[in-house]
């Protein structure tokens, strides 16, 4: 066991959870989530694993909502039949079943890129299946994204409070443009030495990379692709947010809404910027669809949708004329797939569906194989069932919609739901395991806290999916 810097900061932060409670502890807990790199405690002995902060906020609040007078209740209710949370105690047990047997079974029918990292230390290799410390690994953190979406649906389901929760992102999406913004001004000025309190976790850390002359932004996470990831997600909430305030005139959307669109787009993520694409034109498809769509919000989509050719044509333009211009989205965008690391990473895409026809279609286990891409992760390591159980979820949180409450709660249970979207755009891009990460289910618990008053989530219907006369 290794203390490091940021130690002290975990023992403050585990007092002041315990002092405020867990339903005022929710705020400081998400605020934690930037500090992607931030460890209570780094573990040698254990692979050189890292205990984050977040890990350790996340068991002092489990703590807490388990002591909670009728936490049982609360979580039967939580589990009734066509649940998401019932989806997701299925899925994690199909996954500790995997982790644990699947690698024993199939030891040696198969070879994996290896996620161990003992082959870390002379890069990612293919070497035949057998348990490694990365099925316990992955494991401990679906455990832990799976537990944060309990805890805060048990929260949100005592407390139903959208505004809270409107609160929570805003306080979560100013800490993570900060520690953006403080990351480029530090590393441009030489002084980079001031964020290594919060970059104190066992992980590679891509500090001063640069695309196209433009230092890339990590913020508190080890390098640019989580950046904009957890980027993506809050813009993902802010768009979506942004159209409905503007019938209530809540004019801070904009500024929210811009900073994380400037996080997004200086975060030179490739796998970010073809998510947001994907999410954009997704977001637009179900905007369209609204009837109810008048006035300034409609306005402001034709526009929008005006401006995609002068886009295309001043992009062009640059690109052609601009070397400066051209080497960026050469590098971020056209020759990501031509490149060394393109072609490696969908070598590993390839290999980990022979890997799903090797186990017979069930999966070499959680955590036995590296890929590229969301899917075929999931594929290679849980199989055809675990996909499937995860697509249920899917459809049960973008199905859910609040039976009770005002629009001012479905508009936010509809923002939450666009940035779980916007994250999944990204992951069917660019993500190395099937977990997706804690904002993913922060956000994901906080629908299902306000979807399960009174009838079971699956009676409702988001707007997605809705009829008309009901938008």
């Amino acid at each position: 066991m290794e203390f490091v810097a940021s130690t002290p900061v975990i023992f403050g932060l585990i007092a002041f959870l315990m002092l405020k409670g867990p339903y005022r502890g929710l705020l400081p807990f998400a605020i934690m989530l930037p500090f992607g790199m931030m460890a209570a405690i780094n573990l040698p002995t254990v692979g050189g694993m890292s205990l984050l902060a977040i890990d350790v906020a996340f068991f002092v609040m489990l703590m807490l909502v388990l002591l909670r007078r009728d936490v049982g209740k609360d979580i039967m209710t939580l589990m009734a039949p066509g649940s998401m949370a019932l989806t997701l105690l299925l899925l994690l047990g199909y996954a500790v079943l995997s982790a644990l047997f699947f690698p024993r079974i199939f030891a040696g029918a198969t070879e994996v890129f290896s996620l161990s990292r003992s082959a870390n230390e002379d890069g990612i290799s293919m070497v035949p299946l057998k348990p490694t410390n990365s099925n316990l690994s992955q494991l401990f953190r679906m455990c832990l994204q799976l537990g944060t979406f309990m805890i805060v649906a048990i929260l949100i389901y005592r407390r139903p409070n959208a505004d809270y929760l409107l609160k929570v992102i805003k306080w979560v999406t100013g800490v993570h443009v900060s520690l953006g913004v403080i990351d480029i001004l530090t590393n441009g000025a030489g002084i980079a030495w001031i964020l290594e309190p919060i970059r104190t976790a066992n992980y590679a850390l891509t500090l001063g990379q640069e695309m196209a002359g433009i230092r890339r932004m990590i913020g508190g996470f080890p390098e640019a692709s989580s950046f904009g990831y957890f980027s993506l997600g809050l813009f993902g909430f802010w768009l979506s947010y942004f159209l409905s305030a503007r019938s209530a005139n809540d004019r801070s959307a904009d500024i929210w809404l811009a900073l994380s669109a400037f996080v997004l787009l200086r975060s030179t993520s490739s796998s970010a910027y073809v998510g947001a694409a994907a999410f954009i034109f997704i977001f637009a498809l179900l905007q369209f669809r609204k009837t109810s769509i008048r006035g300034p919000v409609l306005s402001i989509l034709l526009v929008l949708a005006g401006l995609v050719p002068l886009l295309i044509a001043s992009t062009y333009v640059s690109y052609a004329l601009v070397p400066a211009v051209e080497s960026y989205v050469d590098r971020s965008l056209l020759n990501k797939l031509e490149s060394n690391s393109g072609i490696e990473r969908m070598t590993w895409n390839f290999q980990a569906l022979k890997n799903l026809t090797d186990t017979y279609f069930i999966g070499a286990g959680l955590g036995s194989l590296r890929a590229s891409n969301w899917v075929a992760v999931t594929l290679g390591t849980l199989g055809l069932p675990g996909l499937l159980i995860y697509l249920a979820f899917f459809w049960r949180l973008f199905t859910a919609s609040p039976t009770i409450g005002d629009v001012r709660t479905q508009h936010i249970v509809f923002a939450l739901q666009m940035g779980c979207l916007a994250m999944l755009m990204r992951s069917l891009v660019v993500h190395a395991t099937p977990n997706m990460s804690m904002l993913f289910f922060l956000m994901a618990g906080s629908v299902a806290g306000l979807c399960a008053l009174k009838v079971p989530v699956t009676h409702g219907v988001l707007p997605i999916f809705r009829s008309r006369r009901t938008i």
